[in-house]
Formats: structure tokens, sequence, C-alpha cells
């Protein structure tokens, strides 16, 4: 604290805090992170009080239909929300067919896209955040120039705000193609299937265990492409998003079959692709590959739809 002794003692505790690599890391990670939660819980209570309920929203989310029941969370808060116009506005625009979306609709499930990024993907990047961090502290009690951990994660998010772009146009095309009737809707069974056996058949392949590795295990990449200047440290973070994005892309579509504003599986997934790589073992991705077929099979025999 020696070096805080010129300010003043709550503005030289609050300097402290953040004084390491570590500390600024997790600060904005988990802030980011509770944004991106933010967002995506009030985009779901909207198509869920005012649209057309939470079961619309995928499998599992009509727990929060009778949640809502149960606790009268509709006599209470429908009124308040409905004079805001907030929910009403979003309901508005996400109930919309992706085919007949306008420019402003599209800009806003793109921020949706953004927001599952931040919620789900920035949770899987904390092997490369910690072991960056901990580079980085070694490095700064040596004197040397540290770049800001931020710095990293902004590359990361770089490479999923690109996904984000990517997973808003396909959004679109799968409302010209007539598989997606809503922009909150789970897609036919026939395209759900699909999505799920290939997240599952990738779970096995040799291009998953590569980047698996590299991202359970970023140590190496890290030390081998270390930099002090603030372009080396973002290319960095656009290497390991890139890497991630290898490992995750098959999982995150899974939101496709499950429905984009289906809380229930953004917290599930985000779990299993964190667990995932803090595990970072072949035999572990396979038995979520196994899962996801399994998931996939059940569907066709026991529920055939047309589509």
């Amino acid at each position: 604290m020696r070096q805080f002794e010129h300010l003043h003692p709550a503005e030289a505790a609050v300097a402290a805090a953040f004084s390491t690599p570590r500390r600024v890391a997790m600060a904005g990670v988990v802030g980011m992170i509770v944004a991106g939660w933010a967002a995506l819980v009030v985009m779901a209570a909207a198509g869920g009080v005012i649209g057309t309920g939470f079961a619309a929203l995928g499998p599992g989310m009509a727990v929060f239909d009778r949640l809502a029941d149960w606790t009268g969370f509709e006599q209470i808060v429908f009124p308040v929300v409905a004079a805001s116009g907030l929910f009403a506005v979003l309901a508005a625009v996400c109930a919309v067919d992706p085919a007949a979306w306008t420019l402003p609709q599209a800009g806003i499930h793109f921020a949706m896209w953004v927001a599952m990024a931040l919620a789900m993907m920035l949770p899987t990047a904390a092997p490369m955040l910690r072991t960056y961090a901990e580079i980085a502290d070694t490095a700064a009690s040596r004197g040397m120039v540290v770049v800001s951990p931020l710095v990293l994660a902004a590359g990361y998010l770089t490479v999923w705000i690109g996904f984000a772009a990517g997973a808003t146009g396909l959004q679109w095309a799968m409302g010209q193609a007539g598989v997606l009737s809503s922009s909150l809707a789970p897609v036919t069974a026939g395209i759900g299937i699909a999505l799920l056996a290939m997240a599952g058949v990738y779970q096995f392949l040799p291009l998953k265990a590569a980047c698996l590795i590299k991202c359970a295990n970023p140590f190496p990449y890290l030390f081998a492409n270390w930099s002090e200047r603030r372009a080396g440290i973002f290319r960095l973070g656009l290497h390991q998003g890139l890497f991630c994005l290898g490992c995750c892309w098959a999982m995150m579509l899974v939101m496709f079959a499950v429905g984009v504003m289906n809380i229930v599986w953004v917290a599930a997934l985000a779990a299993v692709m964190t667990v995932e790589k803090l595990v970072g073992r072949p035999w572990f991705s396979r038995l979520i590959g196994a899962g996801f077929l399994a998931w996939a099979a059940a569907i066709a025999v026991l529920w055939p739809m047309p589509g």
C-alpha cells in the first residue's frame, strides 16, 4: 500500500484492489458477464411476460410460467413493464419472423447474440485469462511493461462479436427458409435434429481436440508469443478467440435447436463448455458428443415431427 500513501484512504483501497493484472481481469470480466446476463434476462422476460409465455421460448422454460403463476409475478410486474414500454418493444421485435426483420430489428438480435457471447463464452475463457494474469503478475513484479488483460479479452471478444454477426445472419436465413417461425422459437424438428447431430459428431473430430488443447492449456502459446505492446496482446486475444471458436461453435449453434432466448440452456451450455475447458480431456468432449447424438436420436425416434 506504500505506493498509494498519497491518496485518500478510500482511493488507496480501490487502487490497491486493482493494482495487479489478475484483479483487473477478474473485475472486468465479471462485469461483462453480468452485463451479458442482464441483457439476456431482460429479453427473455420480454418474450415470456408480454409475449406468448415462457414455454414458447424452448424446452425447460415452462418452469418460469409456473413460477410466474405461483408468485403472481405477471400481475405485479406486468403493469410496471407495460407502462415503461421497454419489454413491450423488445417482445414486439423478438416475436417477428426473422424473414421480415427491419434493420433496427436485426440490430437488436445482433445485440442479443453479443450478450450471449458475453454470458456464455467469457466464463469459458477463464483458463486463458488466469494464465495471462499469472504471467503478467510475474512480469510486473520484475519491472517489465505489462499490457492489461482486458486488451487480451477485447481481442478474444472481437472473434465472438464476429460470430454474433454470423449467427444473426444465419437466423435471418433460417427465417427466409421457413424453418424458424419467430425470432425466439426453436427451429423445426428436422433442423434441430441436424444441429444436435452435427454438434455431437464435431466433438469426436481432430480439429475439436486440437482447439480444446489450446483453450485448456494456453500457457505455451501465451508465453511463446508474449508481447509488451497492446497490438501484440490484442492479436494474442484474437488467436485465442479463434481457438475457442473452433472449440465451441457447434455447441453455440445448438441454441437454435432449443430457442435462442432459452436462458435455461444458455446457462447449461455455458457450464458444459466451461467444464470442458477446465477438464481439457478428449474423453470428456466425446462424452458430451455422445450426449448430443443420443439427444438427436431421441427426438427423431420418440417425437418425430414434420419439417
